[in-house]
C-alpha cells in the first residue's frame, strides 16, 4: 500500500506564458485539500510563487520538463525549495480529462506519494560546462555540414579533388581551391607548386581530377560562404573550449583521474564530467549510470517472453562522446579493452563490442570517482603490456600514488643512493 510522503508539495503544469500550481496538503487523517494559483512566467510573477510557495510552507515541489520552460522556475526555486523535474511520460494524465487545472493536480498526487522518479539535474558550475559543451558539439555538426557542402561544390563544378585528397580543407586542397577561385585560366604547373609535403606524389593525379572543370558563379560564390563560415565557426569553437577549460579547473584533479583511462583525453574528460558530473551519489549505481547514458538495453517483456530489444535513446550527448573513446581506447597500446572487445565481437559484432566498451568506460569513471582511484583494474594481464609501455605506466601510477600521499599529509622521502 502507497503512503504519502509529503505531507505539503505542489505540482506544476508548465507553459510558455503561464503556469499553474496546485499545492496538495494532507491532514493527520489523510484527507487532502487543494490550493490552485496561476502564475505568469515573468521573473516577478515567478518571486510571486516562491513567495506564496513558502506561505504555505512548502518546499516539495514537482513540475514537467517542458521543453526549456521549465528551467527558469528552476533558477528562481532551486534555492528555497526542493524542486522535482519529471520526464512527461512519467506524470502524463489520462486522455480525455486533460485540462491545466486537472494536470497540475494530478502531479501534486502522484508527488505526495513519493513515485515520480525525479530527472537528474547537476549543479550550477556543471550545468554551466554542459551548456557550453553542448553547444560545441552543435557547432561541430554544423561545421561538418559545411565540409560536406563545399565538397558538393565541387563536385558539381566537375572538380574530384577529393578523390585525391583526404581533406578537403588541408593546406595543399586549400591553396588548390583558392587558385581556382581566383584565375581566370587554369595553369598545371602553378597548381603543383601550390602542393605541400607528401601532396607532390600525387601532382598528377590532383591536375588530372582538375582538367576540364566548370565552376560556375553560383557555386564559386557558394564555395566562397563555406568557407567562410567555416573559419568563423573554427573562432566560435576556440572560444567556447577556452571558455570551458577555464570552467573546469575546479575539477582538475577528477579529470587527472578520467585521462589514466586508455582512450580518454583532457578534453573528453572534461566533456565527460559537463555531462555526468563529478557527484557519484546521485546514480545510486553503476548500472543506474549506464542506464542514465543510454549504453543498457531496454526491458521488453510480456507474457513471459522477452523481446529483442536495443539500448535506449538516451544520452544523445554522452553515448556519441563515449563510443568515441571506446573506439579510441581499443587502439590503444594497452590491451585491457582491446582484449575485451575482441573477445565480444566475435560473438556480437563491433557494434554491440563498441557499445559494451562504452558501458565499461564509465563503470570506470563512476568507481574512480566514487573511491577517487586512477584506473587499475584487477583484471588486468600485465604480461600482455609491453614491457617499456608497462614501467611507463607503473611510474604513472607511483607518482599519482605520491601525489595523493601527499597531499594528506604525509612526507615522502626518496630511497637513498647506493
Amino acid at each position: 500500500m502507497l503512503s504519502i510522503k509529503h505531507f505539503v508539495c505542489c505540482g506544476m503544469d508548465v507553459h510558455k506564458k503561464f503556469l499553474v500550481a496546485t499545492i496538495a496538503l494532507t491532514d493527520y487523517r489523510g484527507v487532502t485539500s487543494y490550493v490552485r494559483k496561476r502564475f505568469a512566467t515573468f521573473n516577478s510573477d515567478l518571486k510571486a510563487l516562491e513567495k506564496w510557495l513558502l506561505s504555505f510552507h512548502c518546499t516539495e515541489v514537482c513540475l514537467e520538463s517542458t521543453g526549456k520552460y521549465w528551467i527558469p522556475i528552476f533558477n528562481i526555486l532551486e534555492d528555497s525549495c526542493h524542486v522535482v523535474v519529471a520526464n512527461p511520460k512519467y506524470v502524463r494524465a489520462i486522455k480525455g480529462q486533460k485540462t491545466d487545472d486537472k494536470d497540475s493536480a494530478w502531479i501534486a498526487d502522484l508527488f505526495k506519494f513519493d513515485i515520480v522518479p525525479s530527472s537528474y539535474i547537476p549543479c550550477k558550475e556543471i550545468r554551466m560546462l554542459r551548456e557550453l559543451f553542448r553547444y560545441r558539439q552543435k557547432l561541430i555538426g554544423h561545421r561538418s555540414s559545411e565540409k560536406n557542402r563545399l565538397q558538393n561544390a565541387l563536385t558539381v563544378s566537375n572538380i574530384a579533388l577529393a578523390s585525391v585528397h583526404s581533406d578537403t580543407f588541408g593546406k595543399s586542397a586549400t591553396a588548390i581551391v583558392d587558385y581556382i577561385l581566383t584565375c581566370e585560366v587554369f595553369d598545371p604547373e602553378y597548381c603543383k607548386s601550390l602542393l605541400r609535403k607528401k601532396a607532390k606524389d600525387k601532382a598528377d593525379d590532383v591536375v588530372t581530377s582538375i582538367i576540364g572543370y566548370e565552376l560556375r558563379r553560383d557555386q564559386s560564390v557558394k564555395i566562397k560562404v563555406c568557407r567562410k563560415h567555416f573559419d568563423d565557426i573554427n573562432e566560435c569553437v576556440s572560444t567556447l573550449e577556452e571558455t570551458i577549460s577555464d570552467l573546469a579547473k575546479p575539477y582538475h584533479k577528477f579529470i587527472e583521474l578520467a585521462t589514466t583511462i586508455p582512450g580518454i583525453t583532457e578534453q573528453s574528460a572534461t566533456f565527460i564530467i559537463a555531462e555526468i558530473g563529478v557527484d557519484m551519489a546521485v546514480f545510486k549505481s553503476s548500472k543506474r549510470l549506464c542506464s542514465w547514458a543510454g549504453l543498457t538495453p531496454e526491458n521488453n517483456e510480456s507474457a513471459g517472453k522477452k523481446k529483442s530489444v536495443h539500448v535506449s535513446r538516451a544520452g544523445v550527448y554522452l553515448k556519441p562522446l563515449l563510443v568515441q573513446c571506446a573506439n579510441a581506447a581499443i587502439k590503444s597500446k594497452i590491451p585491457y579493452f582491446r582484449d575485451k572487445y575482441d573477445r565480444i565481437k566475435k560473438r556480437r559484432g563491433h557494434k554491440r563490442a563498441i557499445i559494451a566498451i562504452a558501458r565499461m568506460v564509465l563503470t570506470c569513471i563512476y568507481h574512480m570517482f566514487q573511491k577517487q582511484e586512477v584506473f587499475n583494474p584487477a583484471d588486468t594481464d600485465y604480461s600482455a603490456i609491453p614491457e617499456e609501455m608497462y614501467w611507463k605506466f607503473q611510474e604513472q601510477y607511483d607518482r599519482n600514488a605520491i601525489k595523493r600521499l601527499e597531499k594528506r599529509g604525509y612526507v615522502i622521502t626518496p630511497p637513498a643512493m647506493a
